[in-house]
């Protein structure tokens, strides 16, 4: 019983956090693009949240999954829905696989993107999550611009408003809760957030996302006192 219980126990047993994204041991042969994979995702190991070397690794297990060559814009589309569903399972089974890492937040932001339209709810939860595991800005600027671009930019302000601390994150955070505000069509909460984003630390970054701000937020304004 001893010797079942400690096999039981290692087959159990959780990865180490420094060691998620390690490629898992296999029987079958290493694909062509093994080398690759494996470069990529020793970077992950150092840096769970670079965020090129995700973007890559995403591709190259779509790829693999969809059983196509290196991805074509423009018939990306034009996959079978079953194959474009074995694509997307491979891009969520590797988000998830590096959202283990309780250092990474830019797999949780990816799982939002991919959960949006299916669970709002959920998506939501990652996204809070994401910007609870960074404190510089980063994962709060993804995240909004993640939430721009599918069009729910009040969801975006509200995470924002949630979760900026001007004084301690990027000017880039700070940013994307402008334009939020701004798609959100709510003017006046743009105006107070760029007067606070006007007094960021980084002082120079502010200045000029002040300057590319201002003419938007003011055209705003106007159009809504029309």
């Amino acid at each position: 019983m001893a010797l079942l219980d400690r096999l039981r126990a290692l087959l159990t047993r959780k990865k180490p956090g420094h060691l998620v994204g390690a490629r898992r041991p296999s029987a079958v042969a290493r694909p062509a693009d093994a080398m690759q994979e494996d470069a990529l995702r020793a970077r992950l190991i150092e840096d769970p949240n670079d965020i090129e070397a995700f973007k890559a690794l995403a591709e190259l297990v779509r790829r693999r999954a969809a059983g196509v060559g290196p991805a074509d814009p423009l018939t990306a589309e034009q996959l079978p829905p079953d194959v474009r569903r074995a694509s997307d399972l491979a891009g969520w089974a590797l988000a998830e696989e590096i959202a283990g890492n309780p250092r990474a937040w830019y797999a949780l932001v990816e799982l939002g993107r991919l959960s949006l339209e299916d669970d709002h709810e959920a998506a939501m939860r990652r996204l809070n999550g994401a910007c609870e595991r960074e404190t510089t800005g980063r994962a709060l600027a993804e995240s909004v611009r993640m939430l721009r671009e599918a069009g729910l930019p009040g969801e975006g302000l509200g995470l924002g408003v949630g979760h900026w601390a001007p004084k301690d994150h990027i000017v880039e955070a700070g940013r994307q809760v402008v334009l939020a505000a701004l798609e959100a069509d709510r003017p006046q909460d743009a105006r107070r957030h760029l007067q606070t984003l006007a007094g960021a630390k980084d002082h120079a970054a502010a200045t000029a996302a002040v300057a590319e701000l201002e003419p938007r937020v003011a055209a705003a304004e106007v159009g809504n006192e029309v």
